[in-house]
């Protein structure tokens, strides 16, 4: 099953278990810790029962907007985070997921707000703090960002620190290609397959005529992404034409067009635009 296709899956089998818990919450019904209309702390979190279950619904309606905007369908993941917001007002990842579509949105007054709410509310989240960061990168703060980025990887329950070296280093590299350089090496020492380092960097090293290091990065990217892509394909011719090995680059060339004929970097191959 593809990537998508899984996505959509879980999306379908989410809303249906959110729909079960709506359809068989009946408000008349007896409830377990109401006596008198007062419910009764959980005996091991001490939260009342009532605001236990707005931070239930808001999870489930985060999870769904998540799932909705790594789908691409971001009218309904906006709904799904400001659904999440009225039962819980207070659920930083729900902050979190508005921020990332409203930024999608070019939203980006609302998406600053969004991520900034959310770090008030929870403020060593480290994805909040990694997706801050990009947001402060994507808005022209480059500089900015980096502290963001840093904050996340400082989390030792943090999964993806790579991911967020990585993206450090990809605000920095066009204004401080050296310091871009140590965050990419940092981000492969963690995870040798960082698909958010491993391109940038080859990129990074084929202009410092490093050619034969950047092209250890991309044979790896394509090995592990079978097509490959025009990136790193392009990329990939560019760096066997400077070595001179003209089967190698033939053969990328090749691949380019066949898989990739519409897309920019075939076109600059036609033009004989290498650099």
């Amino acid at each position: 099953m593809s990537t998508a296709r899984a996505a959509r899956a879980w999306v379908v089998a989410l809303a249906a278990t959110l729909a079960t818990a709506c359809a068989t919450n009946d408000p008349a019904a007896p409830q377990p810790g109401v006596d008198r209309g007062i419910q009764s702390p959980d005996p091991d979190t001490g939260v009342v029962g009532e605001m236990r279950d707005a931070r239930t619904r808001a999870k489930a309606h985060t999870d769904l907007a998540g799932a909705y905007y790594e789908l691409g369908n971001l009218g309904v993941a906006l709904e799904e985070a400001r659904i999440a917001l009225q039962a819980d007002p207070n659920y930083p990842a729900a902050y979190n997921v508005l921020g990332l579509v409203n930024l999608e949105l070019k939203d980006t007054a609302a998406a600053e707000a969004n991520f900034r709410r959310g770090l008030q509310l929870a403020p060593q989240d480290p994805d909040l703090n990694h997706n801050y960061g990009w947001f402060l990168c994507q808005t022209g703060r480059d500089e900015q960002s980096i502290q963001w980025f840093l904050n996340a990887v400082r989390n030792p329950l943090y999964p993806t620190p790579a991911k967020s070296f990585a993206a450090a280093g990809r605000c920095l590299v066009k204004r401080n290609p050296t310091e871009a350089a140590t965050y990419f090496d940092r981000a492969l020492r963690l995870d040798p397959n960082s698909f958010q380092a491993m391109l940038p960097y080859a990129e990074l090293l084929y202009r410092r005529g490093q050619l034969q290091e950047a092209k250890g990065l991309v044979v790896r990217f394509n090995r592990l992404v079978p097509d490959g892509t025009p990136e790193s394909l392009w990329l990939g011719v560019r760096i066997e034409r400077k070595l001179g090995d003209r089967l190698a680059e033939a053969s990328l060339a090749n691949q380019l067009r066949r898989r990739y004929a519409g897309s920019p970097e075939y076109q600059a191959l036609q033009r004989g635009e290498y650099d």
